[in-house]
């Protein structure tokens, strides 16, 4: 791991260590942030955990909805690819 990075989260500051570069542990910092400040600016009187666990909550559901649009896309391009190779079959086979 590398040297610890600095980032700024809401009004606090953490130093995260990872594996990724620092642009891109900077971006999600950036991205959690937003999450985060838009839970706070629009629900009034939650506690810092309970908008954390909201703003979790939040990215988690973006992360399974691309996990199934990922599933749907492999899926169509699988089939797509067995009506292609049938097709190629055919044609070598001449039954076209």
């Amino acid at each position: 791991m590398e040297q610890p990075i600095r980032v700024r989260i809401l009004d606090y500051e953490y130093l995260i260590r990872s594996d990724e570069d620092e642009a891109h542990v900077l971006k999600i910092a950036e991205y959690v942030n937003e999450k985060l400040r838009d839970i706070r600016d629009n629900t009034e009187g939650l506690s810092e955990k309970k908008t954390a666990l909201l703003a979790a909550f939040h990215i988690a559901s973006e992360y399974f909805q691309i996990l199934k649009r990922d599933e749907e896309l492999r899926s169509r391009i699988e089939a797509r690819a067995q009506a292609l190779n049938t097709e190629i079959d055919s044609i070598i086979h001449g039954r076209a």
